[in-house]
């Protein structure tokens, strides 16, 4: 659980040169650059990706997601009045229905029908909170096969440059199609790398998160204590549980790839006193400074956003200062920054 805190939102802000956005991925996924940092000694390594090797031992466990990202931005038009609209497709709520943001957002009122190519149609059937629209789709066929002929990535709103390879946006080892946004952590990894990690004697697991575009979502809360998460749906595999129950059980670390997967190891652990069982659900958890772990002895993650959550959950697992100090080292050694940018390993 999380102890009372007086930090506050700019208590997490730090200078960053917009020519450190990385606008497309590493030209190999494994060769990004990686800052390791040993949390006893507070000692940084500036190193390759595909050196992650080096910090790894046998009786590791490396805990993934195993999310995929939907081709979720699709074009459409009116069909009163053929103006263009943009939706993207935030979260399944039944066969039919989506939770959605359209732009523009004014017109989408309650009954407007848009009309796509495939044969796809959407009426609008209710706006709910922060101005996102209720979509009932009708379709003939496979919606899931409409959406890869017709949609986009959903990139972040800092990427202004068109991504030539969309597979560049998942990973290489995504299986569940549900998420809005990548779990980048895990771009950085080759089928190649991952063979090599198991024959090394660490184990791999996987969970999933589908990551929703609340993932993006500023805080405008003064105190952080005061910020509402937005709620993802996660599950955990019995095996996967069983692979962590095991490896603390014989004093290997469990590693998360990403700030989605310590979401729900810790998630599980705070529903469950502790204990790590196979689980669905939703959740809202918000990690700060304060935060009481459970689960993660290790954290594989991507640079993040100033003032931003995922920023706030990194200084949770390791110390706000010298994780802004870190990040300081990282601008002035010119990392790349954010979804398609380097990587940090803490442990």
């Amino acid at each position: 659980m999380n102890g009372k805190t007086n930090l506050t939102t700019e208590d997490f802000d730090y200078e960053l040169p917009e020519a450190l956005i990385a606008q497309s991925p590493a030209e190999k996924r494994d060769h990004s650059r990686l800052m390791a940092i040993d949390r006893q000694t507070g000692d940084i390594t500036d190193t390759f990706f595909h050196r992650i090797t080096d910090y790894l031992k046998p009786g590791d466990l490396l805990v993934m997601n195993n999310t995929k990202v939907l081709p979720a931005r699709i074009f459409g038009r009116k069909k009163e009045t053929g103006g263009k609209v943009e939706l993207l497709l935030l979260k399944r709520l039944d066969e039919n229905r989506w939770e959605t943001m359209v732009k523009p957002g004014k017109k989408a009122k309650p009954g407007a029908v848009i009309t796509f190519d495939h044969g796809l149609e959407g009426t609008i059937e209710a706006t709910i909170d922060g101005g996102l629209r209720v979509i009932r789709f009708a379709y003939e066929g496979v919606f899931e096969e409409i959406l890869d002929a017709i949609g986009t990535m959903p990139l972040p709103p800092y990427i202004h440059e068109i991504l030539k390879d969309q597979s560049r946006y998942q990973t290489v080892y995504a299986e569940i199609e549900g998420s809005a946004a990548a779990p980048t952590a895990g771009l950085h990894f080759t089928s190649e790398l991952l063979k090599k990690i198991e024959d090394m004697g660490v184990a791999t697991e996987k969970v999933t998160l589908d990551v929703g575009i609340g993932t993006f979502r500023p805080v405008k809360a003064d105190q952080i204590a005061d910020h509402q998460m937005h709620s993802e749906h996660y599950r955990l595999p019995s095996e996967t549980a069983a692979a962590i129950v095991k490896t603390k059980a014989e004093g290997g670390r469990v590693i998360a790839v990403g700030t989605t997967t310590v979401r729900t190891l810790e998630s599980v652990a705070q529903k469950h006193n502790g204990e790590i069982v196979a689980d669905s659900g939703n959740t809202d958890i918000f990690i700060y400074p304060g935060y009481d772990w459970q689960v993660v002895d290790a954290l594989i993650t991507n640079f993040h956003l100033p003032k931003s959550t995922l920023l706030m959950l990194v200084s949770s697992f390791y110390d706000r200062e010298k994780v802004l100090a870190a990040y300081q080292h990282a601008v002035e050694e010119h990392y790349r920054f954010f979804s398609f940018g380097d990587a940090m390993f803490l442990y």
